[in-house]
């Protein structure tokens, strides 16, 4: 289950929020609803999220927005935060009020540094999926800390007890995990859901060496043939039986209840 640093004063914060007209919108409030634009009010969930991110050196930040995330980083000794910000105006008063280094552009679109670095980010709801893809696409990335929507991040983590293509894919590589939960309240406009801290994490050395057969197997698993991950399997590897009696998989067991160590386990097996 997910760790919720929001323990205590959290829900005097979320209050807070709400008093100080949080659940009212303006036309710039409309404005940033269609970019996918909701900005942090609450200083607790900024202080939840650099605990969650425990940043140092180079940081990358998607969608800086107003600062409010940007500012704290900044202020952390031994921290170099770089900014993105896709709406002009927000990119260059961000840039005149704090002097950081804010690039107004898509994140999406930038090559990432050869040197290491972390992303750190409260990201639009609309692109969460491709940022997450850069991340993972990105070699000297050391780890990610998202605030995505609460959904999102249950998924990808396993919070829901289920696992999608996408962790177990990169599980060799990366190590998922939901640290907290931030309600609603917290944002300007305020969206129609929570979200979730998820931090993705790089291993400092691979469980896996041929990534190549990995995603083979993973991606068989995951198609669905027959409706369990051993029916998929049988279609193309022998031995599937044994494999997932010693990873403690049942013989029913869908693929999506199938946690990722335990595809490890089912992969050396197949592969011996």
């Amino acid at each position: 289950m997910a760790q919720n640093f929001a323990h205590g004063n959290y829900s005097h914060t979320q209050q807070k929020a709400r008093n100080s007209g949080g659940g009212s919108r303006t036309p710039r409030d409309r404005a940033r609803r269609t970019l996918s634009q909701n900005f942090l009010v609450d200083s607790h969930a900024v202080d939840l999220m650099i605990k969650a991110a425990r940043p140092h050196g180079l940081i990358l930040e998607p969608g800086a927005g107003e600062g409010a995330l940007t500012t704290v980083l900044a202020a952390v000794e031994g921290v170099e935060v770089v900014g993105y910000e896709i709406d002009p105006l927000l990119a260059a008063k961000l840039r005149a009020r704090t002097g950081l280094k804010i690039i107004k552009g898509d994140f999406t679109l930038v090559k990432p540094p050869r040197e290491p670095f972390a992303v750190v980010g409260n990201i639009p709801y609309s692109i969460t999926s491709k940022i997450v893809d850069w991340c993972l696409r990105a070699p000297s990335m050391t780890s990610a800390t998202l605030l995505t929507q609460l959904e999102y991040a249950r998924k990808r983590s396993g919070d829901f007890g289920r696992w999608s293509l996408v962790t177990v894919e990169s599980w060799p590589w990366f190590h998922w995990e939901l640290l907290g939960r931030v309600g609603r309240e917290s944002f300007r406009p305020v969206p129609a859901v929570d979200s979730g801290i998820l931090r993705i994490e790089r291993r400092p050395e691979p469980l896996l060496a041929d990534g190549r057969a990995w995603r083979e197997l993973v991606e068989l698993g995951f198609t669905g043939v027959g409706g369990s991950l051993r029916a998929s399997l049988r279609t193309r590897y022998q031995g599937v039986d044994g494999a997932l009696a010693r990873a403690g998989v049942a013989r029913d067991t869908v693929v999506g209840y199938v946690h990722p160590d335990q595809w490890i386990t089912v992969y050396r097996e197949l592969h011996r």
